[in-house]
């Protein structure tokens, strides 16, 4: 007797599906092959107890399962339910022709119970991709697979629930969802909001044009000036995101196993920001079997990084091709995944050791020897790749002690999605969505100066010795400045606000 029924393995963000095959001759064995994990291997414990509390047993037969394409390594608790089903059907104990229409996929409690797995959005986007009718998952799951239209998603409590559903004995409601209430969620609250800043007029607009280009940023400034505060202001400035750009976060939160239970979607940009402890693993994501890192969990948010000098400078270092590239290939002798990783990157350091050079309320204790490899923890080329870096000067009492608000998080976000709206008719047909993301060829295409500018860009890059990424990324920010105003061409005063934005690219720090 051969019997299939279908599941689905993730690799990455992306899933393919898995027929789990079962043949059964006289004997009492069972045999499980086609690479499944550890996790795999014991579901046989797991399926025997669920069986027997719910009135069935293995069946005394030998069990061949293969776990189709044998070569596709198979891990996790989800393949429980597809085993425990297949085994039934073997038994004789289920007889159904809806095994073909439907992937399974499900934890099984010893009582029976379907416990949430992980990495159902991505299963649930392969079920539609290889015309399956639907997918059968953990009631706790079913949310997050339902943003996928087109596709019934049953949502089952028990073993047995999904039993009867097979032997078309119990109707259960195909789970759906409204998507225009999963975007009207936002996680960010009334304390979280651009009006609480006091002062600090200048780093609110190095702010807006960071978020209304999508650059990277690096604030520099003395303890308790405000830029962890500023930092995680900054997700309330940015546009919501796009449908497909919540389906794309929300498919690696779930490989992850951070999208909580009932959730459907990821309705916020992220907002990562990892200890300076921080492995390289776990930055940019790998392991024996790969999981995603913190860059690419800040996918289509922000990654910020407090005191970055403390990080540890080759874990630093592997920032620079996601950076550029905006995905992560992770190779491993198991197995090679490629996640998404285009996030803003924001980073805040203090100026020296001791944190207040340049503060005019506190005095300096460092060398310039000292404050010199304070800085150089941050290589050139890493600093390259950062448009926007900014001194935050510490708030006097008087603008600090001031009652009235500042501008709300919703009225700069207004401007900013103007910004990206010139933007994106500007990019339309391209997979470029903002001016961080232009390549070269767009930059000389968008980004003509005129004599003024091109006269000041040049002093700036001669004078400060500026290599020829910093020279793109200047370009890159004017036409932000440019944008925000409404205005076609960079001016020359585009050009010197942006090569203010530079301030780590001059010798020294003399000019704070």
């Amino acid at each position: 007797m051969l019997i299939k029924c279908f599941s689905a393995a993730v690799q990455g963000i992306r899933a393919e599906v898995v027929t789990v095959e079962m043949h059964a001759v006289s004997g009492s064995d069972f045999v499980l092959v086609g690479l499944p994990d550890t996790a795999v291997k014991e579901s046989r414990d797991r399926i025997r107890s669920a069986l027997q509390v719910n009135g069935f047993s293995l069946p005394v037969k030998q069990l061949t399962v293969n776990m189709a394409p044998a070569d596709l390594r198979k891990e996790g608790t989800g393949f429980d339910l597809p085993l425990a089903i297949g085994i039934l059907c073997v038994g004789e104990h289920l007889k159904t022709t809806l095994l073909e229409c439907y992937l399974l996929l499900g934890e099984l409690s010893l009582d029976g119970k379907l416990q949430p797995v992980h990495g159902v959005l991505p299963v649930a986007l392969c079920a539609k991709r290889n015309g399956f009718r639907g997918i059968i998952v953990p009631a706790e799951n079913a949310p997050e697979a339902a943003v996928v239209e087109g596709l019934e998603v049953i949502p089952a409590v028990t073993l047995m629930e999904v039993v009867r559903f097979l032997r078309e004995e119990q109707v259960i409601e195909p789970m759906s969802v409204n998507l225009e209430e999963e975007f009207l969620r936002n996680s960010y609250t009334a304390d979280q909001d651009m009006a609480d800043i006091r002062g600090q007029y200048e780093m609110r607009r190095a702010m807006e044009v960071a978020a209304a280009g999508g650059h990277n940023m690096l604030m520099v400034g003395p303890p308790g000036s405000g830029k962890s505060m500023l930092a995680k202001r900054l997700p309330t400035i940015l546009p919501p995101l796009t449908l497909d750009e919540a389906l794309e976060t929300t498919a690696i939160h779930s490989v992850a196993g951070l999208l909580p239970p009932n959730q459907a979607l990821v309705s916020a940009r992220p907002f990562r920001s990892p200890h300076h402890t921080v492995t390289d693993v776990a930055l940019i994501g790998g392991g024996n079997n790969p999981r995603p890192g913190e860059i690419s969990l800040a996918h289509n948010g922000v990654l910020f990084l407090d005191e970055v000098p403390e990080y540890k400078r080759a874990t630093l270092e592997v920032l620079r091709q996601p950076l550029e590239d905006r995905h992560i290939v992770v190779a491993r002798q198991k197995q090679t995944v490629d996640y998404p990783a285009s996030f803003m990157l924001v980073a805040a350091m203090n100026p020296c050791p001791c944190g207040h050079y340049g503060d005019s309320q506190h005095v300096c204790t460092c060398t310039p020897a000292q404050i010199q490899r304070y800085k150089s923890r941050i290589s050139g080329p890493l600093l390259d790749r950062i448009d926007i870096q900014c001194y935050v000067q510490a708030v006097p009492f008087d603008v600090l002690h001031k009652q009235e608000p500042g501008e709300s998080s919703a009225v700069v976000r207004e401007r900013v999605m103007k910004a990206r709206h010139i933007q994106q008719a500007r990019f339309q047909g391209t997979s470029i969505y903002c001016n961080a993301q232009m390549t070269a060829k767009m930059v000389r295409q968008y980004c003509t100066l005129d004599a003024a500018g091109s006269a000041l860009l040049e002093q700036a890059i001669t004078k400060n010795g500026l290599s020829a990424r910093a020279y793109d990324r200047i370009l890159k920010v004017a036409r932000t400045i440019a944008d925000l105003e409404g205005s076609e061409r960079i001016e020359s005063t585009h050009i010197w606000e942006a090569i203010n934005y530079r301030v780590l690219d001059k010798n020294n720090w003399t000019d704070f």
